[in-house]
């Protein structure tokens, strides 16, 4: 895999990390398509921090293969960190200098910075660039990363829990800066805790537990994956015939049949359906129903089914996700 695919600007094949007897990562094959926003999710020391570290060539890999932009990292030198913008998650900062000052000296490792780049970001992002470093908040210290890691307009950004510590204002302003690079061709790897964001970032989605790739597909499919909520309110006469018909559809499964809360004398029956929705129509009609409400699978439910009851493991991680 030396030279990486064509399609793919971060692969990896059979890629092992140990840190003495604890295994991080547990063979990850991973495809990250060109111009994608690409997201890694899991629970913390499910081996997501490790993973951009090797990468990055920041650490070595135990076993396995890996090419970032077509090159192995570890022959890559600067030529390659240079096509490379990064956030880490773990952001240490010279402290006594102003943020105009250190993005300049970024921008000397980075490479060219195209001339109002770094003042535009400093408006989107509500950064002022004269206070010294050491005077910002965690928020604007995360923006001050923000900004060295877009203002070169690397093919490859790599960002490690982004918005940690942002506004909701900004983390909006951020997810417009996402977009706004791969529709640039860009392509944009990050992780997060944060599961509506990567729901609204991301194209595709990795999930890793215990250092293993559980599941990578579309954020779509894995949303689709947690099936719908319905919840029918019905008569307490009526209820045992419709639960009766409800449990003969193809996938529906009956979570809970009780009184309804709010409806005095009624039955409120909740349901997971994954389904067609022609035979969950059938099943209701010509039934007497108070209520029908059917909501769209959740990105956070169908994640959760797959981190398990390993999900609060750690795996030599470091507790850095």
């Amino acid at each position: 895999m030396g030279t990486g695919s064509a399609a793919s600007v971060v692969q990896t094949r059979a890629l092992h990390k140990r840190f003495g007897r604890i295994a991080a990562l547990k063979g990850i094959d991973l495809d990250v398509p060109a111009g994608s926003v690409f997201g890694i999710i899991g629970p913390n020391g499910a081996g997501k921090t490790t993973l951009m570290r090797l990468l990055l060539d920041l650490l070595r890999p135990s076993s396995g293969e890996i090419a970032v932009l077509g090159v192995d990292p570890r022959s890559g030198g600067p030529d390659l960190r240079r096509r490379i913008g990064f956030l880490p998650g773990d952001l240490f900062m010279a402290e006594r200098v102003s943020g105009q000052e250190l993005l300049r000296c970024f921008s000397r490792i980075s490479g060219p910075v195209k001339p109002g780049t770094v003042r535009a970001l400093a408006e989107r992002l509500e950064l002022d660039l004269g206070r010294p470093v050491r005077a910002l908040s965690k928020g604007n210290r995360q923006k001050l990363g923000l900004i060295q890691a877009f203002m070169h307009q690397p093919p490859l950004l790599i960002l490690d829990e982004p918005t940690s510590g942002l506004d909701p204002l900004v983390q909006q302003e951020f997810l417009a800066l996402v977009r706004e690079a791969s529709s640039n061709g860009q392509t944009v790897l990050l992780s997060s805790h944060v599961l509506s964001e990567i729901e609204e970032a991301a194209d595709t989605v990795a999930i890793l537990r215990s250092g293993t790739v559980v599941s990578a597909a579309s954020t779509a499919a894995i949303r689709a994956s947690a099936g719908r909520r319905v919840r029918i309110g019905t008569t307490v006469t009526e209820a045992p015939a419709l639960v009766e018909r409800l449990g003969r559809v193809p996938g529906l499964v009956l979570l809970q049949v009780g009184a309804d809360p709010v409806a005095s004398g009624a039955t409120s029956i909740n349901a997971r359906f994954d389904g067609e929705m022609p035979d969950l129509i059938t099943a209701l009609a010509g039934q007497r129903l108070l209520d029908l409400v059917v909501q769209e699978p959740d990105l956070e439910e169908a994640v959760l089914r797959f981190y398990g009851p390993e999900a609060g493991a750690g795996t030599g991680d470091g507790g850095a996700g």
